[in-house]
């Protein structure tokens, strides 16, 4: 299978854990108590995407990034 490439956005929970999406991948979310552990946890949700994706056919937007807007 050719590499692709996923982008993931991170937030950080109340409880000091983190949550990451790709946005890439509809309903593809992932959780840890560190970041490395978030990480590993996505490349598996991710891949797991993909072999989901294989048998469905939307796919959604390209992702273009994450901006802090101050207003």
């Amino acid at each position: 299978m050719p590499k692709r490439v996923f982008y993931v956005v991170i937030e950080q929970d109340a409880d000091g854990g983190y949550v990451g999406e790709a946005p890439q991948l509809r309903g593809c979310f992932s959780q840890g108590d560190t970041l490395d552990e978030l990480l590993a946890n996505m490349r598996e949700a991710i891949l797991l995407c993909i072999e989901d994706e294989q048998t469905q056919v939307e796919l959604q937007p390209q992702f273009v990034g994450v901006v802090e807007l101050t207003v």
